[in-house]
C-alpha cells in the first residue's frame, strides 16, 4: 500500500500524527527546504519528501544515485534515515556519507561520481529546525523550478514506488574531503588564527584542516554539542562574533574565522577584534584574486556593498561584477553561468570556481583563501587590508519578522511603493534615486551611492533589510529610517532580530 498523501493539520502525540505523513507547505523554500521538527513535519513526512525527491530525479532523467549526509543535531540522523527510506522506495541508490558538512556532501558527488545530493541540515537556524539541501546537477543545487515541482509531487502524494533502490555506507568521506582540501595548499608562514564553530558540525573539520595547511589554530567552541550551549553557530550572530573577537585579542591572532552549523559559510574578525562583513571581505578577496587573474568576473548578492562597483583597485584591474539574487543556489548558479572566479554573499557564502574550488560553497575553502591573502601580504594585517578600502558605513543584515504566508506580498507592496517614488522623481534624504534593482526585492541607490535593500528571507519567516552609505553614517541611518518607517505601516511586520 503506497504512502498516504501528506497533511499539515495534525498535532504531535496523536495516532493520526504517527500514521500519516505531516508536511507543512511553507517548508518548501525557494532553493531548499526548512521545517520546525516535529511541529511542521514528522518522520513519515520526511519519508514522503524522500519519495518525492526520488520521483523528481527520475522525472528529470538523471541517473538515480544520490549522496546523503547529516549535520550534528540531536534529530538529524533520524531525519536522514527517514529520507533514505523514501529515496530507496522511489528506486534511488543511496550513498550515505554519515555526519558531514554540506560541502563534504557536495565534494562527495564528485569523489563518488554521483549526480544527486540531499544534505540534511538546518544550517545556522536555531535548534528545532531541520531541512534538506538538494541538487541533481553538480555543483548546482535546486532553484525555484525544481523546488516548486518537488512541492507539487510531495503535497499531492504523486510520488511513485520503484524497484532498484539500494544503500551503500561510505565511512571515510570525512578523511577524503580533508585530504582533498589540503593537498595543494600550504601557507608560507604559520598564521595564527581563531577557528570558532559554535559547537556545530564544523568542529569536526575546521581545526584539522587549518592546521594541515600550516596555520597556528586557536580552537574556540569546536567540541560537538548539539545543544549549542554558548551561541548559535551562525557567522552573523553577534554573540558568536564577540566570542571570536575576545579570543583574537586574548591570543594575539591575525584573524578570527567563524563557521556555521553545516560549514558552508565563513565569517571573519580582524586582528583588532572587529567583525568584517562577508561582502567587505569579498572586496578584499576580489582585490587579491584580480591581481592573479586578468579581467576577473565576480557575482555578488544584492545585499552586498557597492564597493564592488566603485573600488578603484577593482576598476584598475578590469574586474567585472554582477549583482544577483540572494541565496546560495542563485549565486552558485549565476557564478557557474558566467564562469566567474567566485560568487560572494553577504551572509558568508563563497563559491569558488576552478582553479580554487569546484563551484559550491565551502566555508573552509573561504577560510583558506583569506589565510592565503594574508600570506601574500606579510607586511599588512587584516585590519590594514580593510583600511585600504574606501570607507563605507554599512549595517548588519537585519530581519524583521514577517510570516511566510505574507512576506512576499509585503515585499511586492514595498517594491511598488519605492518604485513609485523613483518613477515620480521624488527625493529620499534630499536626493534623487539613481538606480533601482528589482532582481530580488528592491535595492534603491541614491545619487551619492547610499543604498537600501528590502527583500523576503528565503529560509525564515522574515524580511531582510540592509543599508549602506559611502558618504556618512547619518545617510546610512537615514536610509534605514525611511525603510523602517514604511515597513511599520504593514501589520504583518514584527520585531527585528537586531537593529542599528
Amino acid at each position: 500500500m503506497p504512502l498516504p498523501k501528506p497533511r499539515h493539520d495534525l498535532e504531535p502525540n496523536s495516532a493520526e500524527y504517527e500514521t500519516t505523513p505531516v508536511v507543512t507547505p511553507t517548508g518548501f523554500r525557494e532553493y531548499d527546504a526548512r521545517w520546525l521538527y516535529p511541529e511542521q513535519i514528522n518522520l513519515l513526512g520526511i519519508q514522503a519528501l524522500g519519495m518525492g525527491l526520488g520521483t523528481l530525479i527520475h522525472e528529470m532523467g538523471v541517473r538515480p544515485a544520490i549522496v546523503v549526509g547529516h549535520d550534528y543535531r540531536s534529530y538529524s540522523q533520524a531525519i536522514k534515515q527517514s529520507l533514505t527510506v523514501g529515496l530507496m522506495a522511489a528506486g534511488i541508490e543511496v550513498h550515505d556519507i554519515g555526519l558531514a558538512l554540506s560541502p563534504t556532501a557536495y565534494f562527495a558527488q564528485f569523489e563518488l561520481d554521483v549526480p544527486c545530493v540531499a544534505m540534511v541540515t538546518a544550517s545556522h537556524n536555531e535548534n528545532g529546525w531541520t531541512g534538506v539541501k538538494m541538487g541533481a546537477n553538480r555543483p548546482l543545487t535546486f532553484g525555484p523550478d525544481e523546488m516548486t515541482r518537488l512541492k507539487e509531487i510531495v503535497l499531492g502524494g504523486l510520488y511513485e514506488e520503484r524497484k532498484g533502490g539500494g544503500y551503500t555506507a561510505v565511512s571515510d568521506m570525512r578523511q577524503r574531503y580533508i585530504a582533498d582540501l589540503t593537498k595543494d595548499m600550504k601557507l608560507d608562514r604559520p598564521i595564527k588564527c581563531v577557528a570558532a564553530c559554535g559547537n556545530g558540525t564544523a568542529g569536526l573539520f575546521a581545526e584539522e584542516v587549518l592546521k594541515a595547511v600550516g596555520a597556528d589554530v586557536i580552537a574556540v567552541d569546536c567540541e560537538l554539542d548539539y545543544t549549542f550551549p554558548r551561541y548559535n553557530p551562525n557567522p552573523e550572530d553577534m554573540k558568536m562574533l564577540h566570542a571570536i573577537a575576545d579570543a583574537v585579542k586574548e591570543h594575539g591572532a591575525e584573524v578570527g574565522l567563524a563557521f556555521d552549523g553545516d560549514g558552508d559559510r565563513c565569517g571573519v574578525v580582524d586582528n583588532e577584534g572587529n567583525e568584517i562583513f562577508a561582502d567587505i571581505v569579498g572586496v578584499m578577496v576580489a582585490r587579491d584574486l584580480s591581481h592573479q587573474h586578468d579581467n576577473a568576473q565576480f557575482v555578488v548578492d544584492v545585499k552586498s556593498t557597492g564597493l564592488f562597483l566603485t573600488d578603484p583597485v577593482l576598476k584598475a584591474n578590469n574586474v567585472k561584477v554582477d549583482y544577483w539574487k540572494t541565496g546560495h543556489s542563485y549565486i552558485k548558479r549565476r557564478a557557474n553561468e558566467l564562469n566567474a572566479i567566485a560568487g560572494i554573499e553577504k551572509s558568508g557564502h563563497y563559491f569558488f570556481n576552478p582553479p580554487i574550488g569546484r563551484g559550491y560553497d565551502d566555508g573552509l575553502i573561504a577560510a583558506m583563501t583569506v589565510l592565503k591573502m594574508l600570506d601574500r601580504n606579510p607586511d599588512k594585517t587584516m585590519a590594514d587590508l580593510k583600511r585600504d578600502l574606501p570607507q563605507t558605513w554599512n549595517s548588519p543584515t537585519m530581519a524583521p519578522f514577517c510570516p511566510d504566508e505574507t512576506k512576499y506580498d509585503v515585499v511586492e507592496k514595498a517594491v511598488a511603493h519605492f518604485q513609485g517614488i523613483a518613477d515620480r522623481g521624488e527625493e529620499i534624504l534630499g536626493q534623487k534615486i539613481r538606480d533601482v534593482l528589482t532582481v530580488n526585492g528592491i535595492r534603491l541607490v541614491l545619487e551619492d551611492g547610499t543604498w537600501g535593500l528590502v527583500r523576503a528571507s528565503s529560509n525564515k519567516p522574515s524580511l531582510v533589510v540592509v543599508v549602506e552609505s559611502p558618504t556618512s553614517d547619518a545617510n546610512m541611518r537615514g536610509m534605514f529610517k525611511v525603510i523602517d518607517e514604511h515597513l511599520a505601516t504593514y501589520p504583518e511586520v514584527g520585531e527585528y532580530d537586531q537593529k542599528l
